[in-house]
């Protein structure tokens, strides 16, 4: 009877236990170049971004940090300012994380967690339309040197690399539409969203782009519609939806004329 008891005692302790872990998630890794320098672990809150800790690198540049985070977010692992990587953990993953800590952005690989995967996917596509953009603009300054500063010369040339850069944009647009045809009802749609391609948005929400930010809404809806982030998204989808009918009714209307009539 005693050892009933013991082991009935047992099972809401162990439960416990298990409860106090279940929304931990844990960073790991190894970065060449990172010994005994620190990084910093934010948090891309709905509205915020919020510091969780300082972390030192031993030695061989390697770091273990865990975190019970309260709902499922994007936190960024960062050495500067403009230079970090940003990971979306689910609850009881651990993630690792290697790379060179003085270019941890572009050398950067992880492991052990899909949501983190799926932006570092984003994140290499992106770099490819960086050297898109980058062999672009080496074309053009070849260009100009080549017409040696004759407009006439530059103009007759330039529409070839000006289709060049539409081919570019349009290849990166396309990668942004099928990425959240694909993984719909993921936080990591939200990140490609808003990718920029020269600085110019990949999916205009003013234009029939909008529907795209719609097919996020409905994904997240489905799969975390208690999320912070999604009820940030869903304010700025609202508010996006008025704007966007307000312009529609505002805009001139084409007006449709019958040929004179002659009496």
């Amino acid at each position: 009877m005693k050892i009933k008891k013991l082991i009935l005692f047992a099972i809401p302790v162990l439960a416990l236990s298990s409860c106090g872990k279940k929304n931990t998630f844990t960073i790991e890794g190894t970065l060449q170049n990172g010994a005994g320098k620190n990084i910093v672990i934010e948090e891309i809150a709905p509205k915020d971004l919020i510091p969780i800790d300082t972390v030192t690198l031993d030695k061989d540049g390697h770091f273990s940090f865990s975190y019970e985070m309260p709902y499922q977010s994007f936190y960024t692992v960062k050495v500067t300012e403009q230079d970090f990587v940003t990971l979306l953990p689910e609850y009881g993953e651990t993630i690792t994380i290697t790379g060179d800590y003085n270019r941890l952005s572009p050398t950067y690989e992880v492991q052990g967690s899909q949501g983190s995967l799926l932006l570092w996917q984003l994140n290499d596509f992106y770099k490819y339309g960086l050297l898109r953009l980058d062999s672009i603009a080496r074309a053009f300054d070849q260009l100009v040197a080549d017409c040696k500063g004759d407009t006439n010369c530059i103009k007759k040339q330039k529409p070839l690399l000006d289709s060049v850069y539409v081919g570019a944009y349009a290849e990166q647009q396309q990668y942004i539409i099928s990425f959240i045809e694909r993984n719909k009802g993921s936080l990591a749609t939200l990140i490609a969203l808003y990718k920029p391609f020269n600085g110019k948005p990949l999916i205009n929400p003013r234009t029939a782009d909008f529907y795209y930010y719609e097919q996020v809404i409905d994904g997240l809806e489905l799969s975390a519609p208690d999320n912070p982030h999604t009820v940030q998204f869903r304010n700025t989808v609202e508010r996006q939806r008025v704007i966007n009918k307000s312009a529609e009714e505002s805009a001139p209307q084409a007006v449709v004329t019958l040929g004179n009539n002659q009496e």
